[in-house]
């Protein structure tokens, strides 16, 4: 079985899949599950979707199936299955796909199952996941991200994007006037300031509001001169993205500002019966399990508030390896993920 798993996922990586571009390795996923006998379909998102089990409680497992741009090529060397998304997720996603197979072969499945090959996690859309939430209302919920074997993320970071415009009337660069790109670094300087007002006392990464220039573009046609700028913010629990939105269209002074990809951050507790399940499969197969808190954000903050049900990130990989030319999952790695998702699997009733 497992050479089966390692050929999907190889089929997997060698089908290019960039948010917004997934109908290829969309139709490799749904005709997989269809092949188990599976009920098998591209939903309205243009997600994989497959079903399983006709008993006992559902159990959503959500993984996504884009990637970011960069070509990985795929190969095995040392053990290691190299490939753009072999970490991020397409390989979190197979094992989705291979512990269901695993549980149901062995009759060991107690629930239903809908296996979710979402679309667009990548991009600021989290189109899959939107479309997933707003069908199923799940007992429990694994979400499909690298976390290692052996441990199991509770929680992620939320998000915001600010777009910033500002422009004026041109002047010479001798004169008095600053130019729109120093306006720029103000109110970069002022976002700044205020994350550290926020972060004062604040040790643990997961805990602060952290800031990033994405982008900085500025020009003049001779008549005006204009500067633009994205700013990236990881946003802690406590930190309401409405709430920050208001704040930093103040520090904006008379720069037009906008927002995209505005979600909280989102945790859950470990002393659930999923999280549990978790420790004792992971135990079961020699691991010493722990506990994560991502300083990203992932599909987890889409569906986790809404369905408020027992909901972890699991899947092999080291996530340090995302968006990364060196990115690699190890098979043995993937091998374990698969016989410890296929355990807990086996304990949801």
């Amino acid at each position: 079985m497992m050479h089966e798993a390692v050929d999907f996922l190889i089929r997997l990586l060698r089908t290019p899949s960039l948010s917004g571009h997934e109908a290829a390795a969309v139709q490799v996923m749904v005709e997989q599950m269809a092949a188990f006998g599976w009920e098998a379909f591209v939903d309205e998102s243009g997600s994989a979707v497959g079903h399983v089990g006709t008993s006992g409680p559902l159990v959503v497992l959500l993984g996504h199936i884009d990637t970011v741009p960069g070509e990985v090529p795929v190969r095995i060397e040392n053990g290691k299955l190299y490939g753009r998304g072999a970490v991020d997720a397409k390989g979190p996603l197979a094992t989705f796909v291979w512990a269901a197979r695993r549980a149901e072969l062995a009759g060991m499945l107690n629930c239903r199952l809908a296996i979710v090959g979402a679309t667009e996690e990548e991009a600021a859309s989290s189109r899959g996941a939107h479309a997933a939430r707003d069908r199923y209302r799940p007992a429990f919920c694994v979400i499909g991200e690298p976390s290692g074997w052996d441990r199991i993320t509770l929680g992620y970071k939320g998000r915001l994007l600010a777009h910033y415009r500002y422009a004026q009337p041109a002047a010479h660069s001798a004169g008095e006037q600053r130019a729109a790109p120093e306006q720029m670094v103000d109110i970069w300087r002022a976002v700044e300031h205020h994350c550290q007002t926020v972060n004062a006392g604040r040790e643990r990464l997961f805990e602060q509001l952290i800031p990033s220039l994405r982008r900085v573009q500025s020009g003049s046609d001779g008549i005006t001169e204009w500067v633009e700028a994205t700013v990236g913010l990881r946003l802690p629990p406590g930190v309401d993205p409405d709430a920050l939105a208001g704040t930093l269209r103040e520090l904006a002074g008379p720069a037009e500002v906008t927002f995209e990809g505005a979600c909280p951050a989102f945790q859950s507790p470990r002393t659930t019966p999923l999280a549990s399940a978790f420790v004792r499969a992971i135990r079961q197969h020699g691991g010493q399990p722990a506990f994560l808190h991502k300083t990203g954000t992932a599909d987890m903050n889409v569906v986790g508030p809404a369905w408020q049900c027992p909901i972890v990130a699991y899947g092999p990989g080291d996530s340090r390896l995302d968006h990364t030319p060196d990115e690699h999952v190890e098979l043995a790695e993937y091998e374990r993920a698969i016989a410890v998702l296929a355990e807990v699997l086996g304990q949801l009733r």
